[in-house]
């Protein structure tokens, strides 16, 4: 694929994968709001925006083997974690954006968590195995089983994570 192209497919995916995000929390406060039927538009469409992102994604990346994929998901976890988070922290701190910072600190540290359970996962790839997973829905902190009392990453209370299906 020639470079323009490229460029312009990588910025269809970004657009399309921040629809799809967008849409889904206006599905959830259109829910909120008792408004079931503008609720099930919006994921209507962020499931079509969905598609467009993955038909997107497909031109850009191939996706491997399990073992190939779950060692690139765990080597982007750690350069997100290790480079881009510490960056972005660092300016946000810079341009006086506490709120930024607590989210982009917060991120970073979830983001540890991921490479941690990918990094366990390709040790363990072979075994049958049965894992439960919680995420806090405040910070997105990734729990293998039952959480403990509250979010070691933003102190959630446990009642709030939601099990993973």
């Amino acid at each position: 694929m020639n470079e323009r192209t490229r460029k312009n497919v990588n910025e269809a995916f970004i657009g399309e994968a921040k629809a799809y995000q967008r849409l889904l929390m206006y599905a959830r406060k259109a829910e909120s709001e008792e408004l079931p039927q503008i609720a099930k538009l919006f994921r209507a469409v962020a499931e079509s925006e969905g598609i467009h992102a993955r038909r997107h994604f497909a031109l850009l990346e191939k996706v491997s083997d399990t073992q190939t994929n779950l060692e690139n998901a765990f080597q982007s976890e750690n350069l997100v974690n290790g480079v881009y988070y510490p960056k972005m922290l660092k300016e946000a701190e810079e341009d006086g954006e506490k709120t930024a910072m607590v989210v982009f600190s917060q991120a970073r540290d979830v983001e540890s968590v991921h490479a941690k359970l990918y990094e366990n996962a390709l040790k363990h790839m072979m075994e049958e195995r049965d894992i439960d997973y919680y995420i806090c829905p405040v910070c997105g902190y990734l729990n293998e089983g039952i959480p403990e009392e509250n979010c070691p990453v933003c102190g959630a209370p446990k009642e709030k994570f939601y099990k993973v299906e």
